[in-house]
């Protein structure tokens, strides 16, 4: 075998993995979508149908029964509100910790990501007792505080992962000619790691669009998001699949959309750095 002919089949098996780990993480959203269209009967059926009559009677019972535009809303408000408000306070501590860096950044660093390891649960109690006592309950507020919270750490990391690969010399060329800090921020270090904090505003977005456990928690009708209309189909007599899956097809496709288009500067985002 010739050292073209190796390449060749090596592209090949790296080309055939690739596509069969893309269709294994597509299946369950190919699943979800194809059972939305199905009645109950076809959902339960044993083995699984693949060709079937399809039916949009589950989401015009999802239209009749709740709005779903207001959920939608608050899903928007509160992923928004959160992402940005993270981005507005990681930004200047990545900022400061990347470029002034001491022998204690690493461990600040270390002891943030650390409290992602905390079970959500263990802390339930305590914040729902300050939100009920501040009268956040069910509110917009509480969501996109605790949302803001719980991926500070992750946004952090990230926004110093790119800022640590911008050469330091590209700012002081910026300080010698007069840029105060403001202007440093804002007209150098933004635009080149823009790219970078486009990714991390994504996945801030979708998991601040996936959060189910404080918002089932702490809403109930008002600022209830997306993921609570999604816990509403559970009920005691039993999970309706093809409801379910109606549900979750509309939940999920807002960002799903999102994620698309903007998947060009995710990836830029995500290689930042890789090469210089």
């Amino acid at each position: 075998m010739t050292l073209q002919q190796s390449r060749r089949l090596q592209s090949l098996l790296l080309g055939t993995l690739a596509w069969a780990i893309a269709i294994l993480i597509f299946f369950p959203i190919f699943w979800m979508v194809l059972t939305s269209f199905k009645t109950e009967i076809d959902a339960f059926a044993t083995p699984p149908q693949f060709i079937f009559t399809p039916t949009l009677e589950n989401y015009l019972h999802i239209n009749e029964r709740s709005n779903y535009f207001a959920y939608a809303w608050n899903s928007v408000v509160i992923s928004f509100s959160a992402t940005a408000l993270c981005l507005l306070i990681s930004v200047p501590a990545a900022y400061s910790m990347a470029f002034y860096e001491t022998k204690r950044t690493k461990g600040t660093l270390l002891w943030m990501l650390s409290t992602k390891m905390l079970p959500p649960v263990g802390v339930l109690m305590p914040i729902y007792l300050l939100a009920k006592s501040m009268g956040l309950l069910d509110t917009r507020i509480a969501l996109i505080i605790i949302y803001t919270l719980i991926n500070l750490p992750i946004v952090v990391w990230m926004v110093y992962t790119y800022f640590k690969d911008i050469p330091k010399d590209i700012l002081e060329a910026a300080r010698l000619d007069g840029a105060t800090l403001w202007q440093e921020m804002v007209r150098v270090l933004l635009p080149i790691a823009k790219g970078g904090l486009a990714s991390t505003v994504l996945l801030s977005l979708i998991l601040c669009w996936n959060e189910a456990f404080w918002s089932l928690n702490l809403t109930s009708s008002n600022a209830a998001p997306l993921t609570a209309l999604i816990a509403s189909y559970s009920s005691p007599e039993g999970l309706f699949w093809a409801k379910l899956s109606a549900v979750s097809t509309l939940a999920c496709a807002p960002i799903l959309i999102f994620g698309w288009i903007s998947q060009k500067q995710l990836v830029r985002g995500l290689s930042f750095g890789a090469v210089k």
